[in-house]
């Protein structure tokens, strides 16, 4: 799930769901983009997601209005939530079919962490859906892809501002922090209902010799986000530094 925070400023040639982070300049020089029709559909399933996500922004500022307090705001935008972070899966088969030259494993372990948060964790243990955690991770998300699905459909049509690719390559210095935080602490606030309820647990005996325990499972989940986070943080920083000032050396040769 931290590597599904760093979408902010991962990868992406304009093709609507490359989230990698690695090589973007070299990568999109070497790649051609997709046909006619793959790009039609692209520009497409952008501009639905990039509206999919401004609902759910809408959506948070209208219910803190009316209840002037932000706290269990996620009932107000529960199912469009749902909808379209599951809604992303199809950026796996984009991969998997070759219209966005991404990884289909590092695109599908940072799509299904986020549908995993979502379905696995505040969606089956009601009790955190009223925790501050879960709007901290949704704001940070909502934010991250109005300005990520913008940037592929603009990139897509060969005309994009700069105002976009700047904030897609600043603001997740504060965005990814947000979101890795309001996802651990969503997670540390279930492990006392998941331990409780048995949830997703197998105990033994069984007919198939085989245990699982759920609540090990998030602690684990939990403790892989030491590693990945910084690693993930400060290759973003690095992308930061060579995608703008690339740009802005180009500017100055216009």
């Amino acid at each position: 799930m931290a590597a599904a925070a760093a979408t902010a400023a991962s990868k992406g040639n304009g093709g609507g769901g490359g989230r990698a982070g690695a090589g973007e300049a070299s990568s999109s020089r070497k790649k051609k983009g997709p046909g006619p029709l793959a790009t039609a559909y692209l520009v497409i399933y952008n501009v639905v997601m990039t509206a999919g996500w401004l609902v759910i922004a809408v959506g948070l500022v209208r219910a803190y209005l009316a209840k002037g307090s932000y706290h269990s705001l996620y009932y107000s935008i529960e199912k469009p939530l749902k909808f379209f972070q599951t809604g992303a899966l199809l950026e796996i088969l984009h991969c998997a079919i070759g219209i966005v030259p991404s990884s289909v494993v590092l695109t599908s372990f940072q799509v299904m962490s986020r549908v995993f948060l979502i379905w696995a964790v505040t969606h089956s243990v009601k009790e955190v859906q009223s925790e501050d955690s879960v709007l901290l991770f949704v704001i940070a998300w909502t934010i991250t892809e109005i300005i990520r699905y913008s940037f592929y459909t603009f990139s897509l049509l060969n005309h994009l501002p700069y105002l976009i690719k700047w904030a897609r390559y600043t603001l997740f210095i504060v965005l990814y922090p947000m979101g890795v935080s309001g996802e651990l602490l969503t997670i540390y606030a279930a492990l006392p209902f998941v331990r409780q309820a048995g949830l997703y647990s197998i105990s033994l005996p069984n007919k198939y010799n085989f245990s699982f325990d759920y609540y090990a499972f998030l602690i684990l989940i939990m403790i892989s986000y030491i590693p990945i986070f910084p690693q993930l943080y400060f290759h973003m920083i690095h992308q930061r530094r060579k995608i703008l000032s690339h740009t802005e050396e180009h500017k100055k040769f216009e």
